[in-house]
């Protein structure tokens, strides 16, 4: 069930003033030593609806301390995620040239990309610093490996550009490789840090996996259906940069003749018009559409075990949300 007038804001409103010191803290950890990190750091941490996963993180926290306060590992966790995050932007910016994130200019544009590469390294750097310094190995190994996870889906998206043989298990893996497994990490890190048991620190892995999932092949529809405005980059542009999502791949079922002009990787006038029209024509939105509620069922199913709160509540809503953005 859908609750299309719950605002982000009011999902949060359980950690809410955790997220206020989060910012606060971020932009701390950064450090002033650095004048043109510390602008970036800024810049990036302040940019509206950045806050989803350290949100995550710190309301299945609370979840899952029911009437305990969350510890210091578990908001030190929250800023960790949202550094690597924000790392993995950045970079990805500067991989895809782009200008505007979120209607704001990218670090690489602001600052070129030399800047732009090495603000990437040293949000990771300080990430895995504070990561040890948690002194927990099962949540390093888990937050370890999500950063591994984000290079292998850039190398197997830079690597399947333009690649019509792309299955849709394939785009499943390099979404979660790019999105989910920080979320999934993250999720479960948080549980293990308030202690569950296996079975539910898995379960909260998930949560976060499917979570993810749902969210990436939403924001590969709305690349689709979104103005520039809304989106803060120009509609189909994954598409002309030869990423092939979920609406894609379906499509090509459907009309064998898109193989064609993304093989020629749009190099003729009008190609990537008639390519976005023959999207447009075909399933491949509803049937994406599909594809997230699927992966939104299953994020809920995954937490039906926490006990009853405030920040159950939300994880609820947020998960629904992630198809509320489409309406």
């Amino acid at each position: 069930m859908s609750l299309p007038t719950t605002s982000v804001a009011e999902l949060f409103a359980p950690v809410k003033d955790d997220l206020r010191t989060l910012t606060d803290n971020l932009k701390q950890l950064v450090g002033a030593r650095h004048p043109i990190l510390y602008a970036a750091a800024e810049h990036l941490f302040e940019a509206k609806g950045k806050s989803m996963r350290p949100a995550l993180v710190l309301l299945a926290s609370r979840a899952t301390m029911s009437d305990r306060d969350i510890t210091s590992r578990h908001r030190r966790l929250a800023e960790i995620t949202e550094m690597i995050h924000t790392a993995s932007l950045v970079h990805d910016d500067v991989i895809d040239s782009a200008e505007l994130r979120r209607g704001m200019p990218t670090v690489n544009n602001s600052f070129g990309n030399r800047i732009a590469v090495l603000a990437g390294d040293f949000l990771f750097a300080q990430a895995s610093w504070y990561l040890a310094n948690l002194d927990h190995l099962e949540v390093v190994k888990l937050l370890s490996k999500v950063i591994t996870d984000f290079a292998e889906g850039e190398i197997r998206q830079s690597l399947t550009a333009f690649d019509s043989s792309l299955t849709l298990e394939d785009y499943l893996e390099k979404s979660f490789y790019k999105t989910a497994s920080l979320m999934a990490g993250s999720a479960k890190a948080a549980g293990v840090l308030s202690g569950v048991s296996q079975v539910q620190a898995e379960q909260l892995f998930n949560f976060g996996k499917h979570f993810g999932i749902a969210f990436q092949v939403v924001d590969d529809i709305l690349d689709f259906t979104s103005s520039t405005e809304t989106l803060g980059k120009p509609a189909g542009s994954d598409l002309k940069q030869g990423n092939l999502t979920a609406p894609v791949l379906f499509a090509l079922e459907e009309h064998p003749q898109l193989r064609g002009l993304i093989e020629r990787e749009f190099s003729e006038v009008g190609d990537l018009d008639k390519a976005l029209e023959l999207v447009y024509s075909s399933e491949g939105i509803s049937r994406s559409r599909e594809l997230a509620k699927s992966h939104v069922k299953s994020a809920l199913t995954a937490i039906e075990w926490l006990p009853s709160s405030a920040p159950k509540q939300s994880l609820i809503g947020l998960t629904n949300y992630v198809l509320d953005r489409l309406y």
